[in-house]
Parts: C-alpha cells; structure tokens; sequence
C-alpha cells in the first residue's frame, strides 16, 4: 500500500518544524514536488500570510546559532544563500561587526588560548580564524594579543 504524498504545505511545514527557512530556500526545496504551476507559490503565500515564514526570525535564527563561532564575513555568506533581503543582510552584519572582535577572541581562547610560539603556529592559528570568517584586521589583533584586558 502506498503511503499518500504529502502536500506542498505539508512539506513546508515539516521542513519549518525543524528550524527557520526562508521563502526562497522552502521553494528552492519544494521546487520538484510542485505538480502544477503556481501552487508553490500559493502555499507559500498562504504560509508566510500565517507568519509561518519570516525572514526576520531567519536572521535572528542564524545569529542565535552561528555567531558564537563564526566572523561577519562568514554569516554575511550563509544568510546572502538563504535569499534574504540584502537590507535585512546589512543589517545583520553591521550588528555582528560590533562584536567582531569579543567573539574571535572568545573562538581563539576556546582553541588555542596561548600566544603562537613561532611563526608556523601564529600562520596555523590565523588561518584557523579566517577560516572562520573573521576579517584581517580582527584577526591580526587576536593572534598578536593587541589590546588584550
């Protein structure tokens, strides 16, 4: 017996049960499942009527979880991915560079927490940061202990 399939609305909603999504990452992931057209975008629609999509909690759900470990530069990618506003994008960088510096301090004592013995460790552990998406400046600070309470 085959088991009914869901539909558009029901998969919207199964995917926004386990975390935030944007308008165009639900449709980009509902695209193949749309049967005739225009009814994605008409769930959809109905959906974010309901404030069952929001970008605003997106962004809010990104910072919550990404900005502990990760630079402006990095969010600033993740959320552009998600096809959020690029004011709302802004936005949310120009929050984020605020605090550059505390959270890549705070990620580099989490995994080195000395100062590099030589070059080869200062090269390891600023690559580890960019990696991160912190920006140079921020980076050059922490590595070398600048401005260090």
């Amino acid at each position: 017996m085959a088991t009914p399939s869901l539909s558009l609305t029901g998969r919207a909603l199964r995917l926004l049960s386990t975390r935030e999504h944007s308008r165009a990452e639900l449709e980009r992931k509902l695209q193949r499942f749309e049967e005739e057209p225009g009814a994605l975008a008409k769930a959809l629609d109905t959906l974010a009527a309901k404030d069952f999509i929001n970008d605003e909690r997106v962004v809010g759900s990104v910072l919550y979880r990404r900005a502990g470990k990760l630079g402006a530069a990095r969010i600033k990618q993740e959320l552009q991915a998600k096809g959020l506003a690029p004011e709302a994008v802004s936005e949310a960088v120009a929050t984020l560079r605020e605090t550059e510096l505390e959270r890549a301090r705070e990620v580099w004592r989490k995994k080195f927490g000395t100062q590099p013995q030589d070059a080869a460790e200062r090269a390891k552990q600023m690559r580890f940061l960019a990696g991160r998406g912190f920006g140079g400046d921020t980076i050059h600070r922490v590595v070398s202990g600048a401005d260090e309470d």
